[in-house]
């Protein structure tokens, strides 16, 4: 059951804003009680643990409607249904060899350089991590890295998710045979928060906000269940309070209990709903090094009209705050309506997430420093050093 759906929810107050005390295990369940019928896929090839799988190697030749159509039928899947799709064979032979060849490159590189990548649900260093793996490949490879990015399936359903204007960044994740399984979790941009942030942004945030990104990972080898391919709860993603629930231990335990794992092949690509409960299972087996592109495909929409120097305006107005220090309130407004309030996207080869999910935004660093009266130069110092981290190279 959706938990907008929910009688006992009859204030303004109680539809519009969503608490972790009011996570109930026995809704999750029930909203979890669907099986993936062949008749609701049509065009998949087949249905395997509650997952539709499709056949991605023609999918180029498809014509404009058998296109439409197909997009139909994952748009509702990512939506309303299961919440993951599989397509074989997505990616040739030929473009996984160059392109895993070119990561293995990038990996042997960053080992003789002794980085240890961080991670977002791991360790730091862990796994083997290269971030923005996706403008490296562009830069090392160029041929690579078309074959492998103008790949059709990609852009298919990529667009029968998030329209025709979208983003697409990857980051490359190697998890070493010994490595362990992570807890499961709901990604970008919620799964990103703490739950007393995520309960600050009201129900109809938590219904969308999965809407406007695409999560997907590609195999660049054969992963038998053993390596630990990810795991997945199938129609999770329908559960209204998901978004505060992963973290309670009853939630945990349940996706302990009844996940599935999809054991993949190189080449084949897997996409999923960002409010999906998933994880990234152990890997127990002796000797593979198990190597996935994440990808993180994102809506064009969220983005304002207009460009501003954000930081120049925080420069501007430091001395203002400072001078009402004893006007928290105004300072708080003040730097919400100035600052930039999110710490994505950044340079994550600079501005890793070692100490959380996600590194300090321009507006708490503003802030902070009137909190901790930082003269003018500190916080300029403080203000440039956060810019530079997030700065491309």
């Amino acid at each position: 059951m959706l938990a907008q759906d929910n009688p006992n929810r009859t204030t303004p107050a109680e539809r519009v804003w969503l608490h972790a005390k009011d996570c109930r295990l026995e809704d999750f369940v029930a909203s979890l009680d669907r099986t993936t019928r062949p008749e609701d896929y049509p065009l998949a090839t087949r249905i395997e643990q509650n997952v539709p799988i499709y056949d991605g190697r023609h999918v180029a030749d498809l014509s404009a409607e058998a296109r439409a159509d197909l997009q139909a039928e994952l748009a509702e899947a990512m939506l309303d249904g299961p919440g993951i799709v599989v397509f074989a064979g997505a990616f040739d032979d030929h473009s996984i060899q160059e392109t895993t060849a070119r990561f293995q490159e990038m990996i042997a590189e960053q080992h003789a350089a002794g980085v240890a990548g961080g991670d977002h649900f791991a360790k730091p260093g862990a796994n083997d991590r290269v971030w923005r793996v996706q403008q490296k490949l562009a830069a090392r490879d160029p041929a690579a890295y078309v074959d492998y990015y103008a790949n059709p399936v990609l852009e298919l359903i990529s667009e029968a998710w998030l329209g025709p204007m979208y983003q697409v960044t990857s980051d490359l994740n190697v998890v070493n045979p010994g490595g362990d399984a992570q807890s499961a979790h709901r990604d970008y941009h919620l799964g990103f928060m703490a739950t007393e942030q995520a309960e600050r942004f009201p129900a109809h945030i938590h219904r969308f906000a999965s809407q406007l990104t695409l999560q997907g990972a590609v195999a660049h080898c054969d992963m038998p269940v053993e390596s630990g391919p990810t795991l997945y709860l199938p129609y999770s993603q329908r559960y209204e309070l998901g978004f505060l629930a992963t973290g309670r231990p009853e939630f945990q335990r349940y996706f302990t209990e009844h996940h599935v794992q999809l054991p993949l092949k190189a080449g084949d690509a897997v996409f999923f709903n960002p409010a999906l409960f998933h994880a990234a299972g152990g890997n127990c087996s002796a000797d593979i090094r198990r190597m996935a592109n994440l990808l993180q495909i994102s809506s064009a929409f969220g983005r304002a009209m207009g460009i501003l120097d954000r930081a120049r305006m925080c420069r501007a107005i430091y001395g203002e705050l400072r001078r009402r220090e004893s006007e928290p309130d105004t300072i708080v407004r003040a730097a919400k309506a100035t600052a930039e309030d999110y710490g994505f996207p950044t340079n994550l080869d600079r501005d890793q997430p070692t100490a959380g999910l996600a590194p300090e935004t321009q507006c708490e660093l503003l802030i902070r420093a009137v909190e901790e009266q930082l003269d003018a130069a500190t916080f300029e110092a403080q203000l440039a050093a956060q810019l530079e981290r997030r700065q491309v190279d």
